[in-house]
């Protein structure tokens, strides 16, 4: 597909629940295709949550076939198991994208939040919002991992967009805002 036709899969990797969403973009029109979870609390074993990360992810991959994957880096925090279980959720959803060949990029929470919201400190609500606003999907407090994973996905276009292909540079938040007033939380 030439770039300007691409199937973006955004991940927010979680080994309870693990968010996806997927985005078309054609002639820089984006669409979203796909969104949901994953639920694994239901498995006991931290081995077995991997195992199912790895299949649906390979899954998903199978189904919408993405050209390239976007997926939420793990954040620092203060639990130092609850981030090891998630880096290797994150690890587990790369590995099945490698399985399939498909490029990775990992973006943080806070390059995300800012380039969906203007905000790096955004809570996952003033993300979802800003996702119905500008793709128009519902929103659902139950699919906030699945938002935030869509996120990634526009992140990771709007970060690739091709340099002067219909974008505008701005002198500032305030000069952007008043050409893209939806863009605030």
């Amino acid at each position: 597909m030439p770039v300007n036709d691409r199937i973006i899969l955004g991940i927010d990797p979680g080994t309870v629940v693990m968010g996806y969403g997927l985005i078309h973009i054609q002639n820089n029109v984006v669409k979203p295709i796909g969104i949901g979870v994953i639920k694994l609390d239901k498995f006991d074993d931290h081995t077995v949550r991997l195992k199912m990360i790895f299949e649906r992810t390979v899954a998903i991959i199978e189904e919408y076939k993405p050209d390239e994957l976007a997926i939420e880096a793990p954040f620092f925090g203060k639990n130092v198991q609850s981030m090891l279980k998630l880096g290797r959720a994150q690890g587990v959803a790369i590995a099945a994208a490698l399985s399939k060949n498909i490029p990775i990029t990992e973006y943080s929470p806070k390059k995300i939040k800012m380039s969906i919201t203007g905000n790096g400190n955004a809570s996952k609500e003033q993300v979802a919002a800003m996702l119905v606003q500008i793709l128009g999907i519902k929103k659902e407090q139950e699919f906030l991992d699945a938002t935030d994973a869509l996120g990634a996905a526009l992140c990771h276009y709007y970060q690739n967009k091709k340099a002067g292909a219909g974008t505008k540079s701005y002198t500032g938040w305030k000069a952007f805002l008043t050409d893209n007033p939806k863009r605030k939380v």
